[in-house]
């Protein structure tokens, strides 16, 4: 079988002589001439077209190298804010939305109105509650003055009763003094009856003058019997037994009388019983004594007006009155702070986006109603790879080229912080490097750039644009933390 070369020559006689059958006669053929141009030079504007190109790319090109070299950048860059969500605080039926999406709003603007009228009617419920709590504060008020002036009588009655214990134990002293010297008188009549007696026997007296000393010693045992039964009347009055138990002494008293004498202890437990309704306590194995001495430590001064004023602003009746009185006004002050929830107002300057609520629905507390986006709160998040980061620090400025305006104009920032972990640490399914199937990729770490010198009202920028950013990392960081890699730690909130 021949080859492929064979066949191309066996094929060229072929073509020859088919050209020849086809192509017309000419007779006389004569050789013409060559037809082919000489070269041209290219035209003037043509040199200087290109010249101005090359100076363009020139004048563009040589500050891109020139910025190349003294920044860092990134294209996996974009902008980003907080988002604050409106929320109900209280639950009821929408009556207004008075924003739309896209609509901008100041702090304080009203957005949404809820019915007002069941909170009104709590605002009025816990009003006539106060009003009542409050006059029950009066009557526990004037409740506790009756107690106070009872417990002020009772307790001179019971200063009284042992002033007069007192006084009575003086009498049984004074009584049996003069006891003791009507016996004394006692012994001298019988003495001198007795040797008048032996005389008038004798017949050395007269009988009148017998008689005298007679009666004289008569008057005297009276004298002594009366004072007897003097003491013995002031000992019962006492509730103590005629003669002592042990000794003849009989104005011996016991140490602790206070304790069992009746007038006292009947005082003394009236007073305890008021006492207590006032919030004062005191034992029942407390003498009188006692009781009053820690009654006047109430005061420094001693004094009883002032003891008795904090007897009653402590009385237990006033306490819970007060205690009424104070949950009746937070009532009120909470229903007044329900119905001030009926308006939902913007808690920040904004723009409206997300809206979802509309008149009539039932809306309840905690539900979102919308969602507003600041103008002013904004930053920058760029993702730098991490082999950029060794020469990034906090407070280098920044130029961000913002792809909404392109080159026309370039906004000015500032490295604030670097985020505690790359963006495959914060995923929802972080990679797991232990399993086996490692494969390095370089990671990209997110810093956050704040802007100075932006100003929503002349070039506004919108969550979410595409920003490149140039970190001159060869300029002196500037602002709060410059220089550092974290920012400094937060003061611990003050203690209240």
């Amino acid at each position: 079988m021949p080859d492929g070369k064979s066949a191309d020559h066996a094929a060229e006689p072929l073509e020859e002589k088919a050209t020849a059958l086809t192509a017309p006669k000419v007779e006389g053929s004569i050789a013409q001439p060559s037809t082919a141009k000489p070269a041209q030079k290219r035209p003037l504007w043509m040199w200087i077209a290109g010249g101005l190109l090359g100076v363009l790319i020139l004048i563009e090109g040589i500050p891109r190298i020139i910025t190349a070299f003294k920044t860092v950048s990134t294209d996996d860059a974009y902008i980003n804010g907080h988002v604050t969500f409106v929320a109900a605080r209280v639950p009821g039926q929408v009556v207004r939305a008075l924003v739309d999406d896209n609509n901008r709003v100041h702090k304080g603007d009203l957005l949404v109105q809820l019915d007002k009228e069941p909170y009104q009617v709590k605002v009025d419920i816990a009003r006539a509650a106060l009003n009542v709590a409050q006059a029950d504060l009066v009557q526990a008020q004037a409740k506790v003055r009756g107690l106070e002036g009872l417990a002020r009588s009772e307790w001179f009655e019971l200063a009284h009763a042992v002033e007069g214990l007192n006084n009575q134990v003086a009498d049984l002293h004074a009584s049996v003094a003069a006891l003791q010297a009507a016996n004394a008188m006692l012994v001298k009549a019988r003495a001198d009856y007795a040797r008048e007696k032996e005389l008038y026997e004798k017949q050395v007296i007269s009988r009148q003058e017998f008689d005298t000393y007679q009666e004289a010693f008569s008057v005297a045992q009276a004298q002594s019997d009366k004072a007897q039964q003097d003491v013995y009347r002031i000992r019962a009055g006492l509730g103590l037994p005629e003669k002592p138990t042990h000794g003849d002494n009989l104005s011996d008293v016991p140490a602790a009388l206070d304790k069992t004498y009746s007038n006292v202890k009947e005082a003394q437990f009236r007073l305890v019983q008021t006492a207590a309704q006032l919030g004062s306590f005191h034992s029942f194995e407390d003498s009188p004594n006692q009781m009053l001495a820690e009654f006047y430590r109430r005061d420094p001064s001693g004094n009883i007006d002032s003891i008795f004023a904090g007897l009653l602003k402590d009385a237990p009746d006033v306490k819970r009155a007060d205690a009424k009185l104070s949950e009746a006004e937070a009532d009120l002050e909470q229903a007044k702070l329900n119905l001030s929830y009926c308006d939902v107002v913007a808690e920040i300057s904004g723009v409206v986006t997300r809206r979802s609520v509309n008149p009539g629905d039932q809306v309840l507390a905690g539900q979102q109603l919308m969602a507003l986006r600041s103008l002013t709160d904004i930053w920058v998040d760029a993702n730098f790879k991490e082999t950029q980061l060794s020469r990034l620090r906090i407070g280098q400025p920044v130029d961000l080229e913002v792809d909404m305006y392109g080159s026309r104009q370039h906004f000015q920032g500032r490295i604030s912080g670097f985020t505690m972990g790359t963006g495959s640490t914060l995923a929802l399914l972080p990679p797991e490097n232990a399993t086996g199937n490692f494969v390095k990729v370089v990671q990209r770490l997110p810093v956050r750039i704040d802007f100075t010198n932006y100003n929503p009202e002349i070039s506004p920028l919108f969550i979410g644009l595409s920003v490149t950013p140039y970190v001159y990392v060869y300029q002196k960081p500037s602002g709060p933390d410059a220089g550092k890699t974290f920012q400094t730690l937060m003061p611990a909130p003050s203690q209240r």
